[in-house]
């Protein structure tokens, strides 16, 4: 069961653009260190989409994203080269020029000499008109936000560095909170009914169940999710007994 939505929920989507994630070439790390970012920070993420590079693609998808979320964070694509071209999809999303902005260049110069600044590489300087820069620990090519949309590298290390920098200008909301409740070998069948009952009396708790494979052979665990602590623990407990009912007329029986 999901998570419901309160009113003041701030909830994002993943955008991850790239033919090397699509073709298998490159597998992507960036959407499960997100998803375990904004989980920390308070921030719940929706959705995560792959497209490929594909200017009317990208649209499509920040089009559909924006509208829906609190935040859209994109990855891959604004880098120096031809298929670089996601500055220019945001601003054919959101309307605007995309220019070469002197803030951005400013930030090249801090790693490159004059003479090492060639066209491609001013590439990466072109960014959406009305953007906030976002800063690159890394390689100092920056990353922008426009609106609610959070444009950044592909490179994972890059990434979590632009991701770094621009948390602080986020939004947040309460924190989920998660407790793991070990099943063991008692089968997904057994407990699956108790279970419901336990969802349907904590709605404000998402409750599920998921099997872990290893040497042992099936090892099943219930994975409980709230923002609220005291119903967390309730749920917890009363999962904790069901299961404890049920190993007691297992080993009865």
């Amino acid at each position: 069961m999901a998570l419901s939505l309160q009113a003041d929920t701030v909830t994002a989507a993943v955008l991850i653009i790239g033919d090397e994630i699509l073709s298998g070439r490159t597998q992507d790390q960036n959407g499960n260190y997100i998803a375990r970012y904004l989980a920390a920070v308070g921030i719940e993420l929706l959705e995560i989409r792959v497209v490929p590079d594909i200017e009317d693609e990208i649209v499509a998808a920040v089009d559909a994203l924006r509208h829906r979320y609190t935040y859209v964070f994109t990855t891959g694509g604004i880098g120096s080269t031809h298929d670089d071209i996601t500055a220019d999809a945001m601003g054919r999303a959101l309307g605007v020029e995309v220019l070469e902005d002197p803030r951005a260049i400013a930030m090249l110069l801090e790693r490159l000499r004059p003479d090492q600044l060639n066209d491609a590489r001013r590439r990466m300087a072109r960014i959406p008109k009305g953007a906030e820069l976002i800063e690159n620990s890394v390689s100092k090519a920056p990353g922008f936000m426009i609106g609610n949309v959070i444009v950044m590298a592909g490179i994972p290390m890059v990434m979590q560095a632009m991701l770094d920098a621009v948390a602080p200008r986020l939004k947040c909301g309460a924190r989920v909170l998660v407790e793991t409740v070990a099943a063991g070998a008692i089968p997904e069948g057994r407990y699956s009914e108790g279970l419901a009952a336990i969802a349907a009396a904590e709605p404000e708790v998402s409750i599920g169940s998921y099997p872990q494979f290893s040497s042992e052979g099936v090892r099943n665990e219930i994975v409980l999710r709230a923002r609220d602590a005291a119903r967390l623990a309730a749920a917890a407990h009363s999962v904790r007994g069901l299961l404890a009912e049920l190993s007691s007329d297992r080993a009865l029986g």
